[in-house]
């Protein structure tokens, strides 16, 4: 599976200040991805909610969007460590796409302790989980969005590390076999989510 790095994703029990932000009116809306009709991104921008929003990324549509939404704050793309301070900003991530085969940014927003507000199609089901644990899936938007603001940051951070390096480096080991019958190779072990090779060995 996908993982999330847990720790360049630290958790937050409160909603923390981006000072590349400045003072914003709460609630803060995030999204985070490629700014292009496959991603639905005008469906965020047009979420009539209060507070603010942000976009993080680049794409075809941003001269245009830009222009028609001057109210929105746009970041362009961020190095890891600092879209990282920018996830813990916010205090909902939507994920506007109806076509997301997974989408690792809901990983990285829930890993920070922000839900996610998304439709209930096939990446937000896998990833944000159903019943809905790290965020809200529903049909109207609009709808998810205020119902994730309800979502307690502890609960998205839970449903994250479902999906950190250490369950997927376990995950992947569990799927190892021998290349032929009576073959060995070292056993795996996890230990502060890196996967180390024993000294002991197993044998099929």
């Amino acid at each position: 599976t996908h993982g999330v790095d847990m720790e360049l994703f630290a958790f937050s029990e409160r909603t923390q200040p981006y000072a590349g932000l400045g003072s914003l009116a709460r609630p803060v809306s995030l999204y985070v991805g490629r700014v292009s009709y496959e991603k639905n991104t005008e469906a965020f921008l047009q979420l009539n909610v209060p507070g603010s929003k942000v976009v993080c990324g680049v794409g075809p549509l941003e001269p245009s969007l830009r222009a028609r939404y001057p109210h929105v704050r746009w970041l362009g793309v961020l190095p890891r460590d600092v879209l990282a301070q920018v996830y813990a900003c916010a205090d909902v991530l939507v994920m506007p796409s109806r076509h997301e085969t997974f989408g690792l940014v809901m990983l990285e927003a829930m890993a920070t302790g922000t839900p996610v507000a998304a439709y209930p199609v096939e990446g937000p089901l896998e990833v944000v989980g159903e019943p809905c644990a790290g965020g809200v899936l529903n049909a109207d938007l609009s709808q998810a969005w205020y119902q994730a603001l309800a979502v307690p940051r502890h609960e998205a951070r839970a449903r994250a590390q479902c999906f950190g390096w250490a369950y997927a480096s376990q995950l992947f080991a569990s799927f190892l076999v021998a290349a032929r019958r009576g073959s060995a190779w070292p056993a795996l072990s996890i230990h502060n989510g890196v996967t180390q090779m024993s000294s002991e060995s197993s044998t099929i």
